[in-house]
């Protein structure tokens, strides 16, 4: 009981020290651009109500959805295909030992330098822009993946030995719970990497989402709507990574129920 009381006001202390960096950051920034007349960098009343007129609208929410939708398709591709290729690469050394080289080839490769190859793959389209977040944000995951599996205590895998749990539920009630805090590392990387490549692959040869909003406003001088576009990304970036921090707990709990967030 003491444990879990010490773990919430530490939790609760954490926040409070976070809304206090936040609201020092806005208070900066409001300080420093109040009364500002250059159009490069305007005020920030200025800009929040931008910010709240433009994407309320219809084509506001429209960009904000095709942006969304992308992220998540691209970082769920992304995850899935990491968790499983690190599974098998961590737990089959020859696998590893095979297939290391054109790994460490292709995760060399940034994703943004791949958008020419994507789009004669793919074509202008959403298709383009999910594999990239895809390919971006699978390296994390699999080499978290891969390294946890390798890693697994060799006590699980004995009792599962001893007990002849193998195939799939070796690896669903066994390895996967083992594994888990370490996937859940590569996750909370993959996310942010997830957000930039979205923006940058709406930034070529798209007609939507929150990238194209950003490059359209900045060509066309319209810069209050440009940084509403930044302050929109950075809300959407900083609700996510919320949003998953909850998630992870729970299921940080589930896979060691004697866990205690600290």
């Amino acid at each position: 009981m003491t444990t879990l009381t010490t773990s919430v006001s530490t939790a609760r202390g954490r926040a409070v020290i976070g809304a206090a960096g936040a609201l020092t950051a806005l208070g900066a920034w409001f300080m420093l651009s109040r009364g500002s007349e250059n159009v490069y960098f305007p005020a920030l009343p200025a800009i929040l109500d931008e910010t709240w007129e433009y994407w309320r609208t219809a084509e506001g929410l429209r960009n904000l959805g095709a942006s969304l939708t992308t992220l998540s398709l691209g970082l769920c591709l992304g995850i899935v295909f990491g968790v499983a290729i690190g599974l098998v690469i961590g737990q089959l050394t020859f696998v590893e030992q095979a297939i290391s080289p054109a790994l460490e080839f292709a995760r060399a490769i940034p994703a943004t330098a791949l958008i020419p190859f994507a789009m004669m793959l793919f074509g202008v389209g959403d298709n383009t822009k999910i594999f990239l977040i895809a390919l971006g944000s699978l390296w994390p995951v699999l080499l978290n993946t891969a390294d946890g599996a390798r890693r697994i205590d060799p006590t699980l895998r004995d009792s599962a030995r001893a007990f002849r749990i193998a195939g799939f539920q070796r690896q669903a009630f066994i390895v996967v719970p083992a594994v888990l805090p370490r996937i859940l590392v590569g996750i909370r990387i993959a996310i942010p990497l997830g957000l930039i490549l979205m923006v940058t692959s709406e930034m070529v040869g798209a007609q939507e989402g929150l990238g194209f909003v950003i490059t359209q406003a900045q060509a066309t001088f319209q810069l209050v709507t440009m940084w509403s576009g930044i302050v929109v990304l950075g809300v959407l970036g900083f609700s996510i990574t919320f949003a998953y921090s909850l998630l992870e707990r729970v299921l940080l709990r589930w896979s060691d129920p004697r866990r205690e967030d600290a």
